[in-house]
C-alpha cells in the first residue's frame, strides 16, 4: 500500500524553508502531494498557477517520481482525502506557529481522525524564514537570496518591478 503525505501551503513564494520540509516530509511517505492553496487572509504575490510552476522548478530532480503538485480551494481534509493521504506534513518555525498549527491538527481530526498530522522543525538556519517576510524585504528592495533560491529570488524582482510599474 502506498503511503501518501500531503503538503499544503500557498507557497508565495517558495523559501528554503518549505524546501527543506519538502525534502525531509518526502522521506516519510512514498509519495508527496504539495498542495498549493489559496488562503483569503493573504494577499498572493503570485497567481496560483505561478506558484505551481515555481515548486514544480524546485523540486525538479528531487525524488523523482514521488512528488507531484496539485492545487487546492477546500477544506485542507477533503483535499487530503481526494489525494488519498494517510499524513498532513507541517513545517513549524517557532512556538507561534506551534499553537495555531497545534489547534489546525485538532480540528483536522475532528473533521477526519484517519489522517494523521506529522510535525517537522525547520531547520534552525531557515527557522526565521516566511514568505510574507521574503515579499515584504522585496518591496522595500531588499535582497531575498539567503531565504529564497537564485530562480525564485529573480521571480520575486521581477514581480516587485512589475507591482512598482503599475503603481508608478
Amino acid at each position: 500500500m502506498t503511503r501518501t503525505g500531503v503538503y499544503p501551503g500557498t507557497f508565495d513564494p517558495v523559501t528554503l524553508g518549505h524546501m527543506d520540509i519538502i525534502r525531509r516530509g518526502v522521506k516519510l511517505v512514498d509519495r508527496l502531494v504539495i498542495g498549493v492553496t489559496t488562503n483569503p487572509s493573504k494577499s498572493p504575490m503570485f497567481s496560483v498557477e505561478e506558484r505551481m510552476e515555481m515548486v514544480r522548478r524546485e523540486v525538479a530532480g528531487c525524488a523523482d517520481g514521488q512528488i507531484s503538485i496539485v492545487s487546492f480551494d477546500s477544506l485542507l481534509m477533503d483535499f487530503a482525502e481526494r489525494e488519498g493521504a494517510s499524513v498532513i506534513v507541517r513545517g513549524l518555525r517557532a512556538v507561534a506557529d506551534f499553537e495555531y498549527e497545534y489547534q489546525m491538527a485538532g480540528m483536522n481530526q475532528q473533521l477526519n481522525d484517519r489522517i494523521e498530522t506529522v510535525f517537522l522543525m525547520a531547520d534552525v538556519s531557515l527557522q526565521p524564514i516566511a514568505s510574507r517576510l521574503v515579499k515584504e524585504i522585496a518591496m522595500y528592495g531588499g535582497e531575498v537570496g539567503k531565504f529564497v533560491s537564485p530562480a525564485v529570488a529573480e521571480d520575486v524582482r521581477r514581480r516587485v518591478e512589475e507591482i512598482g510599474r503599475k503603481g508608478s
